[in-house]
């Protein structure tokens, strides 16, 4: 009887092993073969688009260039890294542009930047934040920078193009938007109808400021005032130093209005009205490159980019219900933050 048992353990501990050993080479296989159709797909992508799989990866040119960062659309922070890539489809990417001045710093075939700027502006720490960067650039290399503007160049995008020593603007720009917001959406009285209550157990009485569920009071609308005053001080204060003018006219000038090319120029907010084509070739000539040059774009296209793109198309294409359009309404990511932004 022993022995069989003997046996029997010794049968089961054989079928253990094999078993094992039969999941760890099936699964490097597995693996191995999901590599190589991982691989053989990326090369059909590089083949069909013409994009170089490691083109996400800085590839500066070995000739003198100036590098164009683009400040298109929101400004606000980066997307988490993954294949809804943040520059797809020509979007702000706001680590990808630090990175890139700061590796400008140290090149020395980096002749200027040119911000070719259409954006609605943005959060107040992005847009700050590289601009103080643009700044220590102009301070460390000495090196100009240019700004372009194209559709619209408003609130945080004119905000950053402020460490620009020249503006060019489309004649069908709009441009200006100097000021602050904070944008708060209260849903009390829907929520009362629901018979939805949302409870916060806080340490103060201000601590819920800006809570959906809840009346803004006459306290809490003081304070969120003196955060965007902070803000605005901030604002015209950077525009009076990047266009050299007294604060006190920057101003009478920046109650929150939206200015054309041509208005804008008038009051001093851009130098020039010009084509694009037309500010290239300007903007070759005062940076001493050739007419035709070609300009160095952080990013550029990848891998990632195509699969965002994909992506995008295919959520845009489904319907949203009531329910989603809400939830997105009530989940805005601009509710209740500070903002240089054009709404």
């Amino acid at each position: 009887m022993k022995t069989k048992q003997t046996w029997a353990v010794i049968i089961a501990v054989l079928l253990f092993l094999i078993t094992g050993i039969s999941g760890v080479v099936s699964g490097y296989f597995n693996n191995k073969m999901l590599k190589e159709q991982t691989k053989q797909m990326e090369d059909s992508f590089s083949e069909i688009f013409g994009i170089a799989k490691d083109s996400v990866e800085a590839d500066y040119p070995d000739k003198d260039f100036v590098a164009r960062i683009d400040i298109v659309g929101t400004i606000q922070a980066s997307a988490p890294a993954s294949y809804i890539s943040a520059t797809a489809g020509g979007q702000y990417n706001h680590d990808l542009y630090m990175k890139t001045v700061d590796d400008l710093m140290d090149n020395d075939k980096n002749k200027g930047i040119l911000l070719y700027v259409d954006s609605p502006g943005g959060t107040v720490y992005e847009s700050d934040e590289l601009y103080e960067k643009l700044m220590e650039y102009k301070e460390k290399t000495k090196r100009p920078i240019y700004a372009y503007f194209a559709s619209q160049a408003c609130s945080g995008g004119y905000y950053i193009s402020m460490a620009a020593d020249k503006i060019y603007a489309n004649r069908n720009c709009w441009t200006g938007s100097i000021g602050v917001i904070v944008s708060l959406t209260n849903y009390k009285d829907l929520m009362d109808k629901l018979g939805v209550k949302q409870i916060n157990i806080t340490s103060g009485r201000n601590k819920a400021i800006g809570s959906a569920a809840e009346e803004l009071t006459d306290e809490q609308e003081k304070i969120l005032q003196s955060l965007v005053d902070e803000a605005y001080e901030q604002f015209t204060g950077i525009v009076a130093e990047g266009r050299d003018l007294p604060v006190a006219r920057v101003k009478t000038i920046a109650d929150g209005r939206i200015y054309s090319a041509q208005q804008a120029k008038d009051i001093d907010l851009v130098d020039d009205i010009m084509g694009e084509e037309e500010a290239l070739k300007a903007l070759n000539k005062d940076f001493g490159m050739e007419e035709d040059a070609e300009y160095y774009v952080p990013g550029g296209d990848s891998m990632s980019d195509i699969f965002s793109s994909l992506f995008s198309k295919a959520s845009s294409a489904k319907e949203k219900s009531e329910l989603e359009i809400l939830n997105e309404m009530m989940n805005d990511s601009k509710n209740g933050e500070l903002m240089y932004y054009a709404e």
